[in-house]
């Protein structure tokens, strides 16, 4: 218990005060940097370069969803360690023009000739983390297209533009994203066509030196010039489908060519007064609405940021809402999965009669439903008053280690999600949809945007959200501080939800990042919490826009990661 409260008694370096904002009160955290504001556009991502290319686009006439489209295109070269053409695509728009806040779905299927059978006879009891198997349809590109269609204001040739010369000509590596390259290496460096893709000589690139990659400078200008169907058909689909099949994999150039995303109305629950949305299931962003429903009936400003009762009642929260994802969320277009019930107020109320202050759960079940990590997320805004909530991902870290010849980037392992549970409503199916950890979200309130945000990272992303609409709207605090404010990340299980053969047992492991009150770690620990450090990737990574009045905008950027807010 000392090494623990060793760990948790640190303290977080927040010494910049909040410009225009008065004292912060005693006991809560502090910002690590004054936000930004601008007028006429404004962008935040997880690399200053790509913030800065987002810009660009939109200087140069295009909307914020040009500007989204640019800076995904610069993480995937920059930040491969998170995102890139390998993998899948959710986005949040709000237009002006409708007055209203439309969602997409880019995630890919799993490949025609991939079933249970196929993987169990291989002897194995899940779908692996790496290699051909967990690989699905990489549904980034399309969804570039698909919103670019009905958002876009410019030529994909501009879009893309920034990045393709940025792999061509070189940048220069940024200090985080170059440490998880370099365990990236680690991982994948015995994987075919890895070292020549994404090393130096067998290393990774270090911070601060240059990196080029003209496989995927290549590609993107193959994808600027033809469209689409320059990834999904030609010879970058051939290349995938070649290579796959040489690997012994399922995935083929016909799975490619059939691909379309979706566009899909968002779920929203109110929360005392604001609007949360997200994208509903396949993903989990619905988990946040669930854990802010139930969390509505605590008096949570009463209880003070950081306290014993704050932490247990979100984490017990967040349990319920857990399990239920667990059980319910699967592609909507293969299983009913019931959104409306799982985030009504009715139900959120039966679920919190469940939470007892003084101990925590050591297992609970998911409710009863009548019948009937790594991530990158970037948001982006610009003067007509459109905001981006765009978030992308190959799932883990860089994927699956199979990375296609000549083209520059890897495949995802999405698949890995998939439960081999023919039972399970998240069971492997060809053409089916994974369960998805990646989510972005919007607030609106009074039927006007409000803030575009996302918080990447795996399980920790529906928490993360929940944590930063808890701290902008119960405590008050300034859109930096809402992200810099140490967050509560707790864990029912070492599996993908898809896989889990049962509930939470034992109660898990709860992790608090270090700035916490040490009177609230002994407090946790005695009413029954594991309590364990973890490293700060943990907790994910939080990018955010507010709209204020008078059309000005106002950017806030995750302090643990390499990212940048800027506008003009």
């Amino acid at each position: 218990m000392l090494n623990t409260l060793a760990v948790l008694m640190a303290a977080v370096s927040m010494a910049q005060t909040q410009p225009n904002a008065g004292e912060t009160p005693r006991g809560m955290p502090r910002a690590t940097r004054a936000e930004v504001y601008a007028s006429g556009a404004m962008a935040a991502t997880s690399h200053p370069l790509a913030t800065q290319a987002a810009l660009e686009v939109m200087r140069a006439g295009g909307s914020a969803l040009d500007g989204a489209i640019a800076a995904n295109a610069c993480l995937g070269l920059m930040e491969p360690t998170g995102c890139g053409v390998g993998g899948d695509l959710f986005a949040l728009v709000w237009d002006p023009g409708t007055g209203r806040l439309h969602g997409y779905n880019g995630s890919g299927r799993a490949p025609a000739g991939l079933t249970i059978k196929a993987v169990t006879s291989r002897g194995l009891e899940k779908i692996p983390a790496a290699g051909v198997l967990p690989v699905t349809v990489p549904g980034c590109v399309d969804g570039w297209f698909a919103l670019h269609e009905r958002f876009g204001r410019v030529p994909m040739g501009v879009v893309l533009g920034p990045a393709i010369g940025y792999a061509r000509e070189g940048f220069p590596m940024a200090p985080e994203i170059a440490r998880a390259w370099a365990l990236s290496v680690r991982r994948f460096e015995s994987y075919p066509n890895f070292r020549t893709t994404f090393t130096i000589d067998g290393r990774s690139p270090r911070a601060g030196e240059v990196w080029k990659n003209p496989g995927l400078s290549a590609t993107y200008q193959r994808i600027a010039e033809v469209g689409r169907e320059g990834f999904y058909t030609g010879v970058t689909a051939e290349t995938i489908g070649s290579f796959l099949a040489e690997q012994g994999g399922f995935l083929s150039a016909a799975d490619l060519a059939g691909h379309r995303g979706e566009w899909v109305e968002p779920a929203s629950a109110n929360y005392r007064g604001y609007d949360v949305w997200e994208i509903p299931p396949n993903g989990q962003g619905i988990a946040a609405l669930q854990i802010l429903k139930i969390l509505e009936g605590f008096d949570l400003k009463a209880m003070g940021w950081g306290s014993a009762d704050h932490v247990h009642a979100f984490v017990e929260a967040k349990k319920l809402a857990f399990e239920d994802r667990g059980r319910y969320y699967a592609d909507p277009g293969l299983v009913k999965v019931p959104v409306k019930r799982l985030i009504s107020g009715e139900y959120a109320a039966e679920r919190r009669g469940l939470i007892e202050m003084g101990a925590a759960a050591k297992a609970v079940e998911p409710g009863a439903i009548p019948s009937g990590a790594d991530t990158i997320y970037l948001t982006t805004a610009d003067a007509s008053g459109m905001m981006v909530s765009l978030i992308q991902s190959n799932y883990r870290g860089m994927g699956s280690g199979m990375v296609p010849p000549g083209l520059g980037f890897m495949l995802q392992n999405r698949g890995e999600q998939f439960s081999l549970d023919p039972e399970h409503p998240n069971a492997l199916e060809p053409g089916k949809r994974p369960f998805h950890t990646i989510i972005p979200a919007f607030i609106t309130k009074d039927g006007t945007p409000w803030m575009s945000f996302g918080v990447m990272g795996g399980a920790m992303q529906p928490q993360g959200h929940a944590q930063v609409v808890i701290n902008l709207v119960d405590f008050g605090m300034s859109l930096q501080q809402a992200g810099d404010a140490p967050r509560i990340h707790h864990d029912g299980s070492t599996e993908p939800v898809g896989v889990r053969a049962s509930p939470m047992r034992d109660g898990g492991v709860l992790n608090l990042e270090a700035g916490f009150p040490a009177e609230t770690v002994r407090e946790l620990e005695r009413r029954g919490h594991t309590i364990k450090p973890a490293p700060t990737a943990v907790f994910g990574g939080y990018q955010a826009i507010r709209r204020l009045a008078g059309g000005v905008y106002e950017g806030a950027s995750e302090s643990r990661k390499d990212g940048h807010a800027g506008g003009y």
